[in-house]
């Protein structure tokens, strides 16, 4: 099961982990059945937050490049000047 947990999208594992705490929550399960389910939640919620911090290391990386490149993003809305039909922007 580890090959294929390390293959699949953060959403399918977050869906299979949702599945499994559903059925625990849901109960009728023997001792072994539930120790089974407990421990692959166990698994997946790991893999999941791996995932997730990896995610978050690219965004931190990718904003961390944005700023060193100067490019900061301008809050100030562009000016047209309408003649003839045609918008262009107007140069200040």
């Amino acid at each position: 099961m580890a090959s294929k947990d390390s293959k699949e999208p953060f959403e399918a594992l977050y869906t299979r982990l949702e599945e499994t705490v559903a059925k625990l929550e849901g109960g009728n399960l023997s001792l072994e059945e539930s120790l089974a389910l407990y421990e692959e939640g166990t698994k997946l919620a790991v893999k999941c937050q791996e995932l997730l911090q990896d995610a978050e290391l690219r965004v931190t990386r990718l904003q961390e490049q944005f700023s060193a490149n100067g490019s900061m993003i301008q809050e100030e809305p562009a000016t047209y000047e309408v003649d003839g039909g045609d918008a262009e922007p107007r140069s200040e």
